[in-house]
């Protein structure tokens, strides 16, 4: 019934190489069937193995103190005292986004609310991290761009509003290189009690297996495998590999599953993500080295004369996935059909190793679990150092003509990387929940308060690709940076990291040496900075027609402030108050904004990274606000200090006349890394000069008036909020 009648053409239809086609008949000792090729052709893809990237994962520092959970589950778990935890996950949805945007983003969002919500914890927050091409023109590129930021922004704005979850942040930026794969990455952050984690696995002998949540389509099938190829022309009839989402179903998931995890039926539960029911089930019982029985025929489905094969490859939304204990299985049902959900006993643990599938009585798969959950092809892909980095650090933004500081801060005020994003945040419910304390549009970090023990998290997520681009190690470092540096910028001590490696085709060897480079800068960074990756995601493939994206490995960091109410804010807060300067500021313009917007280049040398420097502003700023010293505080990043001041007065509606010394007078727009502009009111100015040591400290103003001046820059607050408010929702709706 299930015999591959042409194995050459099916292992090409699904993406299984001959190599690997081999490797499959040794472990099994025989040909597989339709159901078992597809199993492995989903569990085996990049999407769902890693294959070409868990190579480069290994050495990550992923323990500290405070980590209760590192990568490996459905979401990493971090200690904020009083017995509390945070438990957070960031992850792509790029493929289905570009074909699909609004359901692309919607079910990307829902999905790792359910990697968190899995784990025990309630969802209290989301951000998002999005990467689109020239919205700028007037072409059918651009045009098709502006559309997708309309979608995806749909999407996310739809799911989680409805979920009542606020979304208090994220980050947004455009780049050419964008034009034929969008990206798309989710995070989400819940609250649990430390002790009370659920996991992944499925163990102890004659345990049931249970199936809650949605009833089963064929919505998604194969999604695993088209996120795990490169785009072309012939992309968009992809589209039914896109997955639907219901968020009111997943909402009543989310309460069925909280009121659950008050019960001690649980030994595991896992969301059925990519690859669906197989990813699930192989995942539970690889990780406890269990076996299982599953009777696809008992999965609740949802469209008439569906197969095997459907079932176990089905992406259909708010689907979960539980080993319970036996004798629990009526109580579990009762749980969910009050909750108006399906839920149905589709199979048991075993003592075996395998998973034995079953059709109506008859077995129509036999597959050993730990070969296809745990010993997925591990791939060691030539690299290559890109060829278009000869040189490409040699350049100097002396080699172009000179543009005033006056011209270049109007341009930079209105390019679409620092104009304020309000179109978009405002449609995401920010303050649900009501525990936002800083959401979208404060600048740096969002903050949330946790009610249960007083605290505040602070979460920023953040890549500069420019900077990835000229060095891919560096670049990723200095995203590990930025992110930290954002959240230390409102008085909380990072602790740790998520991460989304967005890169190109992983076949090509100038895009692995990319990737190699880019987690060797993680590394770096987190072991210097003492903030552990404790989960993530991988993304490749994200090319169209030969062309790769720049290397996007967007980071989000976690970190705690010990009292909600000392969140130190990102924007002028009184007039009179006295700015300062902290770190020296460099000639330095590699990658940086000023030298792609006035001369369309991405190239020179990346700034100097100084760990040493950059853990002295964290703490000094951390320390600082500790004692109430500050009134606000903002780091230096694209842009340099003068688009830091503008952004600060345009939030703020505040004036400020500043003077800063510079060796050359554009030095004002440098990128130079560990800086940061802090608000002192003048009566605390003098204890806060005390505390500043080992960093550069030069007081360069005032807050006040009707006028934005740095240097040789002027420009009244009503001309800089129009660039900076209004540009955005005026290229983004011209097609409307």
């Amino acid at each position: 019934m299930y015999k591959v009648e042409n194995i050459e053409q099916a292992c090409k239809d699904h993406k299984i190489s001959p190599e690997e086609y081999q490797n499959i008949l040794t472990i099994l000792g025989r040909e597989p069937n339709m159901v078992e090729l597809r199993i492995f052709s989903a569990m085996w893809s990049e999407h769902c193995s890693y294959k070409s990237s868990k190579v480069h994962l290994s050495g990550f520092p992923t323990k500290a103190p405070w980590v209760i959970q590192g990568p490996g589950e459905n979401a990493g778990v971090i200690d904020i005292g009083d017995g509390y935890a945070a438990v957070f996950k960031m992850e792509s949805h790029n493929h289905p986004s570009f074909i699909e945007p609004y359901q692309g983003a919607a079910t990307g969002v829902g999905g790792i609310m359910r990697d968190v919500f899995t784990m025990g914890a309630r969802p209290v927050a989301s951000l998002n991290s999005l990467r689109f091409g020239n919205v700028l023109n007037d072409d059918k590129t651009s045009s098709h761009q502006r559309f997708l930021v309309r979608g995806v922004t749909e999407g996310i704005g739809g799911y989680g509003n409805c979920m009542g979850v606020p979304t208090i942040g994220g980050e947004v930026s455009f780049d050419e290189c964008y034009n034929g794969n969008i990206l798309v990455n989710a995070f989400n952050l819940g609250i649990a009690k430390s002790d009370e984690i659920f996991y992944g696995k499925a163990e102890g002998i004659g345990n049931p297996v249970m199936y809650v949540g949605s009833k089963t389509g064929r919505d998604g099938l194969g999604g695993a495998v088209m996120s795990s190829d490169s785009f072309t022309e012939e992309s968009k009839s992809l589209r039914p590999t896109v997955q639907v989402g219901d968020p009111f179903t997943e909402k009543l998931l989310l309460e069925a599953c909280m009121e659950l995890f008050k019960t001690d039926y649980v030994v595991g539960i896992q969301d059925m993500g990519a690859a669906g029911l197989t990813s699930s089930s192989f995942e539970m019982a690889g990780r406890s080295g269990s076996g299982m029985i599953m009777h696809l025929d008992k999965v609740p489905a949802r469209e008439e004369n569906m197969t095997p094969y459907d079932f176990m490859l089905s992406e259909s939304q708010e689907r979960m996935l539980i080993c319970a204990k036996k004798g629990s299985e009526q109580a579990i049902i009762e749980i969910f059909e009050k909750w108006d959900l399906a839920v149905a006993v589709i199979g048991e643990v075993t003592a075996t190793g395998t998973m034995e599938l079953f059709w109506n009585g008859e077995k129509c798969a036999d597959v050993p679990v730990d070969p296809v959950s745990e010993e997925a092809p591990v791939l060691n892909r030539p690299m290559t150092k890109p060829a278009y980095l000869k040189d490409l650090d040699k350049v100097e933004i002396t080699d172009f003509d000179a543009v005033s500081n006056q011209e270049a801060f109007s341009k930079l005020m209105s390019s679409m990387e620092v104009v304020d994003k309000a179109w978009i945040y405002e449609q995401y419910d920010s303050m649900v929940q009501t525990n936002t304390i800083k959401k979208g549009g404060s600048l740096d970090a969002s903050v949330i308060r946790v009610k249960e023990n007083g605290k505040a998290l602070a979460m920023s997520s953040d890549c500069n690709v420019r900077h990835c681009y000229i060095d891919p190690k560096g670049g990723a470092a200095a995203a590990v940076i930025e992110s930290g540096r954002n959240v230390a910028m409102t008085g909380a001590q990072p602790l740790a990291i998520t991460d989304c490696l967005n890169y190109g085709n992983p076949e090509n060897p100038e895009v692995m040496w990319q990737f190699g480079e880019g987690c060797l800068g993680i590394k770096e960074a987190c072991a210097e900075l003492n903030t552990p990756v404790i989960g993530g995601n991988v993304s490749l493939y994200n090319e169209t027609n030969g062309i790769s994206v720049f290397p996007t490995p967007s980071i989000a960091t976690v970190g705690v402030n010990d009292d909600e109410n000392k969140v130190l804010f990102n924007s002028f807060q009184k007039e009179g108050n006295s700015l300062y300067l902290l770190g020296d500021t460099k000639s330095e313009f590699g990658g940086s904004l000023y030298m792609k917007e006035l001369h369309g280049k991405v190239a020179g040398k990346l700034p100097e990274i100084d760990y040493e420097k950059e853990l002295i502003l964290w703490n000094t700023v951390i320390n600082a606000n500790k004692k109430g010293l500050l009134a606000s505080a903002k780091d230096c990043s694209s842009g340099g200090m003068a688009v830091v001041i503008g952004k600060m007065a345009a939030v703020s509606n505040m004036g400020t006349n500043v003077s800063v010394t510079v060796e050359n007078e554009n030095d004002i727009f440098s990128e130079t890394f560990s800086r940061a502009v802090i608000e002192v009111s003048p009566e605390n100015a003098q204890a806060f000069e005390a505390m500043v040591d080992g960093l550069a400290c030069e007081k360069i103003g005032i807050v006040g008036g009707n006028k934005v001046v740095i240097n040789d820059i002027s420009m009244e607050i009503a001309e800089l909020k129009g660039l900076y408010f209004d540009t955005f929702k005026k290229v983004i709706e011209q097609d409307i």
